[in-house]
């Protein structure tokens, strides 16, 4: 683990051992198969940064409560349920350098399993009479569902305005950010301003995550994402859209005629790349994504001094300097 992330998580870190034990809880069945693979994803987690949002927000504005963890546990409920539904809809055959849940268990099993996470995260706050927590997560279900499908529509016609792009990420990747704010927000607080106010801080931090993750495809380190792979899968990202905006209009039809006809083409793809580098792409994605740490950084010191605002600005810097 990075330092830096040990020491984002110094202030909860207590707490987080906890959440693990609930969310494991959370994901047992009647059912050996599913036992199973809910072990195979626990034991494959990743950094843990939605529950830290959860945990660090509330932190921020109270003292963590039992409803606290029911936020981080159907949070993370809900992330890993998309998680496997993305791989099925992407064909992803890895995740995080191990076999995603279709790989090994075939897409009907892995459809079944995101369905099962997915009504486990709803039960879970129905269980506790959490309501608020309720309509929070499924709020950004439906945000996500609708962001991908956006994202399908316009790149089959590449007509996607910068505008329209961070609609997309707003919605397919910032919404589960800002919920999880919003979430351990309302596990403190009653105050609806104070949850919405949490809700914007994550989308501000969930905006430059995602731009964060765009540049990625576009880097020389190994960071186990394939360079290219989003022109790969007709993915319009900021760096990409930018280019097109910017470049002569001889160098804008070779791109979309890569883009449409010739995606899997190595080379092809290579020579895109090089052109957004050259045009400016990549800088102006960097610029953008500052903005939104700096619109979240302007937010969270809005609050007084403690060891959770501090934690949260490191993650907000952990969030764009990240290497994978």
């Amino acid at each position: 683990m990075p330092e830096s992330l040990s020491k984002i998580k110094a202030p909860v870190e207590k707490e987080l051992e906890v959440f693990e034990r609930r969310f494991r809880e959370a994901m047992k069945s009647r059912v050996p198969l599913l036992d199973r693979i809910t072990y195979y994803i626990v034991q494959r987690k990743g950094k843990q940064m939605r529950p830290m949002f959860v945990l660090l927000s509330a932190r921020l504005i109270g003292n963590i409560s039992e409803k606290t963890y029911v936020a981080a546990s159907l949070v993370e409920l809900l992330h890993t349920a998309t998680l496997v539904h993305d791989d099925v809809v992407d064909d992803a055959h890895m995740r995080r350098g191990f076999f995603s849940i279709n790989a090994l268990w075939k897409n009907k099993i892995a459809v079944l399993v995101g369905d099962y996470l997915l009504s486990r995260g709803l039960l879970l706050a129905l269980e506790h009479g959490h309501y608020d927590l309720l309509n929070i997560l499924s709020a950004a279900v439906k945000e996500m569902s609708e962001g991908e499908l956006l994202q399908i529509e316009k790149a089959r016609r590449l007509d996607i305005e910068e505008d329209v792009y961070y609609e997309i990420i707003r919605q397919k990747t910032a919404s589960l950010i800002a919920s999880a704010c919003a979430s351990g927000a309302a596990s403190v607080t009653s105050e609806p301003a104070e949850v919405e106010k949490m809700r914007l801080f994550g989308e501000k931090v969930g905006m430059a995550f995602q731009i964060k993750d765009d540049l990625f495809d576009y880097g020389d380190e190994d960071i186990g994402k394939p360079r290219g792979i989003d022109i790969k899968e007709r993915k319009m990202t900021l760096p990409l859209i930018y280019t097109l905006n910017h470049c002569p209009s001889s160098e804008k039809r070779y791109i979309i005629n890569v883009f449409k006809n010739h995606n899997k083409d190595p080379r092809q793809v290579a020579t895109v790349l090089r052109m957004v580098k050259e045009r400016g792409g990549l800088d102006y994605a960097v610029s953008k994504m500052q903005v939104f740490r700096d619109e979240a950084m302007a937010i969270l010191n809005t609050y007084p001094p403690n060891e959770a605002r501090d934690s949260l600005a490191r993650l907000i810097q952990f969030t764009i300097e990240r290497e994978n």
